[in-house]
């Protein structure tokens, strides 16, 4: 899906779900968002239910082509946002991952994060990622909805990448 001409949502759709975080009823179910920031590089903005692994990979490939993301933004370690983190480290082995201090903390909870240890990139509140005529911009926003979440700002499109701070069902 085209949100502008250079940016494109990856995510998937679940619409088999019934209960999100095993509480919360979705009758119409729930998207896992991603997004993908298409420049001089490319950044790739969280991943998504590991459930959905090969769609969201599919659905990488299909918008990038022949391209190859260069960064994958970590915004929250929930994991409907995290879960293939290490199979998306795998798949693209010049992939940098861009996340918080925080973070790098809690991927070791869930990862072998020695395999890719070497390949984190770690911002706080005001730190920028050039992509060629886009630059991400970052917010820190912990307790947002957990401790290590980050926000990105696009700062060509004015579009926000909020994690899961503005949600709803």
């Amino acid at each position: 899906m085209t949100i502008t001409k250079d940016i494109k949502y990856v995510g998937v759709n679940d619409h088999k779900i019934d209960l999100f975080e095993g509480q919360y009823k979705v009758p119409g179910g729930i998207s896992y968002n991603s997004y993908a920031v298409i420049d001089e590089k490319i950044a790739i903005m969280d991943t998504v239910d590991a459930a959905f692994t090969h769609e969201w990979i599919d659905n990488i490939q299909n918008t990038l082509g022949n391209r190859l993301p260069d960064y994958l933004i970590v915004q929250h370690m929930e994991p409907d946002h995290s879960a293939i983190i290490g199979k998306t480290m795998q798949e693209y082995p010049a992939l940098t991952l861009v996340c918080s201090q925080q973070t790098v903390k809690m991927l070791g909870f869930y990862f072998d994060l020695a395999s890719f240890a070497e390949r984190i990139m770690v911002v706080k509140e005001g730190d920028t990622l050039p992509l060629g005529t886009h630059t991400l911009n970052f917010i820190a926003a912990p307790m947002v909805h957990w401790p290590e979440v980050i926000m990105t700002y696009e700062s060509t499109e004015k579009i926000l990448f909020a994690a899961d701070g503005f949600g709803k069902f």
